[in-house]
């Protein structure tokens, strides 16, 4: 997949992957809806993997709305962009799928003077609480909200759902290396549900100083190709 992104700011990395291969483990179709698309790398990822996809996204900063709109099309993807912030997006709408790589650099952490990486990195603009609260008033019964966070905040995620009803019935922990802590947690949360949480085996992103296994995979099924540029 070509992606054209910004030459400087904020850029997708490795979590926007390995979140793209967790959601595609749960074969998603019907409406979903990419909150914070950036690029629209994920959503764009998703929807080509599975046919079945009818794609959307919302996005409030006109840089990236711009480039998502190009990477939808010179990929071939039908994709509906909202261009507004996901707080104030019209609640008539209702999607089988909401999947998310929102900003979670918590308050506290050295905060960048970029606006573009501000929006992009800090929860402060999509603090949790409002953040879950608007998806579970855009989910239809027993749908699916599948995201990644910080898994330092796994406890905060975990309160935060269950206060709109949701319960985490999927979830996989991201360690850097094998002896590092996690420092990404991946989740999947469904409205209404009452199933007990299933917990998989940790994902070690690097062994030694190359990605593993599994990493290299889901680069070879991403197979992307980022262009650095202006528009």
């Amino acid at each position: 997949m070509l992606l054209y992104q910004p030459e400087s700011g904020y850029c997708y990395n490795s979590d926007s992957l390995f979140l793209y291969d967790f959601i595609d483990s749960f074969h998603p179709k019907g409406k979903v809806l990419d909150v914070g698309s950036g690029c629209g790398i994920v959503g764009l990822l998703v929807a080509k993997a599975n046919k079945k996809v009818e794609l959307e996204g919302v996005e409030k900063q006109q840089i990236f709305i711009d480039f998502s709109k190009i990477n939808a099309r010179v990929n071939s993807i039908a994709y509906n962009l909202h261009e507004c912030d996901f707080l104030e997006l019209d609640e008539k709408n209702k999607y089988d799928y909401i999947i998310s790589n929102p900003p979670f650099y918590p308050s506290g952490v050295q905060e960048s003077k970029n606006q573009i990486l501000f929006n992009a990195r800090y929860n402060v603009n999509l603090p949790l609480d409002k953040f879950f609260k608007k998806v579970s008033q855009l989910l239809k019964p027993q749908s699916h909200f599948i995201f990644c966070y910080d898994a330092s905040q796994f406890a905060l995620v975990c309160a935060a759902l269950e206060k709109v009803k949701m319960r985490v019935v999927d979830v996989q922990f991201v360690h850097p290396k094998l002896d590092r802590n996690a420092s990404l947690v991946m989740v999947h949360a469904r409205n209404g549900s009452k199933a007990m949480m299933k917990i998989w085996p940790p994902f070690i992103s690097f062994e030694g100083s190359e990605p593993s296994q599994k990493a290299q995979e889901i680069y070879k099924k991403a197979n992307t190709q980022s262009i650095k540029c202006q528009i």
